[in-house]
């Protein structure tokens, strides 16, 4: 099938799943049209960047880091919010670099995530059966307003690039330098031996910043703030790429641009499609059929894609997938992510890992350690245990090392969020934190899945860097800070 030509409609002749039926075509049409004609939202320079960032992810030359909310909302459209987001993923990958000595590639679920896909087209509300809340950019949470709408997704393109503006005016305006560095406040840390164990990590990473201080890394403008003239430079600039799962395609289709493709050392002139809504798009367990829709649309973008790695994936079927969406075998095209559940982890990964290798595709490994965890807490809350969630992540690391593999990623769904006495969302039991069942109505604030808030998130990024720095060491990357997190035996 991946000899057929493709075009940025020709998914169309496919059956699609988790589409939306729109009650009235011809708005939908019109909305459509008028998102076509809109500018792109990323150029096709920074896509080809994040391709050949990827590419090192892939060569184990760096370290993906790909993060951000279960789904977003046009409420939280703010600028606490997009701050605190964009302050946990820098806070999160400066601790990964301390420990691991590898750049990370930052991709955030973030300015188009707001889709999500639902097991079923209808649920039950207050015994009325209604339309299944399926995201902001689709219909409404307030069950009086389910029917799709079209101009939810001009709304959607909006809110993306509001969030987007925002988020490139922090990221060249000194928000991410090293001269400011986040909170790294470990209050929230009630056991004395782990709070010892943090405490070394920042300590050292404090001594890092101050010895380049000290030698002059950031001597010149550098070392005057960026408001008062001085220059970004190393310590004070970073890549930063968006993301959402390409879940709706009439959206897709009409934010995908022809142009030509930015090639260094070439003169030769050649014309590729981008989705121009975001950087990396992902198609999810749901939408991978072989013969679908989605698969159709993602075979034929420039963008690099992530596809999401089940337990019922079987291993042939992963090899077609490959074949579909990368013939070429290019590099820095393909991530795999991984989701099997803690409890299923070691009856797949290690297969669905030689069967890669056999067929010689490059990919990146990913580690999303949350969606195969989901449970419901005796009082009716969507949630995931923290210690369940690390248990999936270091079997993952283990996994790969005895297959001759290795990581190149983690993908999690977090929020920094504080309410305005400055407490964090209470969504994911454990953690340093200790959140227990009874405190997880005191903020829970999501509408989809539940989240790890900024101090598990941490929690998750001190154990990874600690992992790294003790294997780069010489060690075996034997980490004392997963059992005080509640960590179960891992998989060998």
């Amino acid at each position: 099938m991946a000899d057929l030509k493709w075009y940025p409609s020709s998914w169309k002749s496919r059956t699609a799943a988790q589409m939306v039926d729109y009650p009235d075509q011809q708005v939908l049409e019109r909305v459509l049209t008028k998102i076509n004609t809109l500018p792109p939202l990323v150029t096709s320079a920074e896509i080809e960047r994040l391709r050949f960032q990827l590419a090192a992810v892939q060569r184990n030359e760096a370290f993906l880091l790909h993060a951000g909310d279960c789904a977003e909302s046009f409420d939280a459209c703010t600028e606490q919010n997009i701050s605190a987001k964009i302050g946990l993923i820098l806070s999160f990958s400066l601790i990964l670099i301390w420990g691991g000595r590898l750049p990370v590639v930052r991709v955030g679920r973030i300015a188009g995530q707001y889709a999500k896909p639902r097991s079923s087209r209808t649920e039950i509300i207050d015994n009325k059966e209604v339309l299944s809340f399926r995201g902001d950019n689709i219909n409404g949470l307030d069950p009086n307003d389910r029917t799709p709408d079209p101009e939810r997704l001009l709304s959607a393109y909006f809110h993306s690039t509001a969030t987007l503006n925002y988020v490139r005016g922090l990221l060249t305006s000194g928000f991410a330098s090293l001269h400011h560095p986040r909170d790294w406040s470990l209050s929230h840390v009630r056991s004395p031996a782990l709070r010892s164990e943090f405490e070394k990590i920042t300590k050292g990473l404090s001594d890092a910043l101050d010895f380049s201080h000290t030698i002059g890394a950031d001597l010149g403008r550098e070392s005057v703030p960026f408001d008062q003239g001085g220059g970004r430079g190393v310590l004070g600039e970073v890549d930063f790429y968006t993301s959402h799962e390409g879940l709706m395609l009439d959206w897709e289709q009409a934010m995908t641009r022809e142009v030509d493709i930015i090639e260094s050392g070439s003169s030769l002139k050649e014309k590729g499609f981008y989705n121009t809504s975001a950087h990396f798009l992902w198609v999810g367990d749901r939408t991978r059929q072989l013969d679908g829709a989605h698969i159709e649309y993602f075979r034929g973008i420039r963008n690099p894609i992530g596809i999401k790695v089940g337990p019922s994936l079987e291993n042939a079927e992963l090899i077609r997938l490959l074949q579909i969406v990368n013939p070429n075998k290019e590099s820095g095209r393909v991530t795999l992510i991984t989701r099997y559940g803690a409890s299923k982890i070691g009856d797949h990964l290690a297969g669905h890992i030689e069967a890669v290798k056999r067929s010689q595709h490059p990919v990146a490994w990913v580690c999303d350690p949350m969606h195969g965890n989901t449970l419901t807490s005796n009082s009716g809350f969507k949630t995931r245990n923290f210690g369940t969630i690390i248990s999936e992540l270091t079997s993952c690391i283990s996994i790969h090392a005895a297959c001759g593999s290795r990581l190149g990623g983690v993908s999690l769904e977090f929020t920094g969020e504080l309410n305005d006495e400055g407490f964090s969302v209470t969504e994911c039991l454990g953690g340093s934190m200790e959140l227990s069942e009874e405190q997880l109505g005191l903020r829970y604030q999501s509408f989809c899945d539940p989240r790890l808030n900024f101090e598990q998130s941490l929690d998750v990024a001190f154990l990874i860097s600690n992992y790294f720095k003790e294997e780069r060491l010489g060690g075996k990357g034997e980490n004392s800070i997963y059992a005080a997190l509640g960590g179960r035996k891992i998989v060998s």
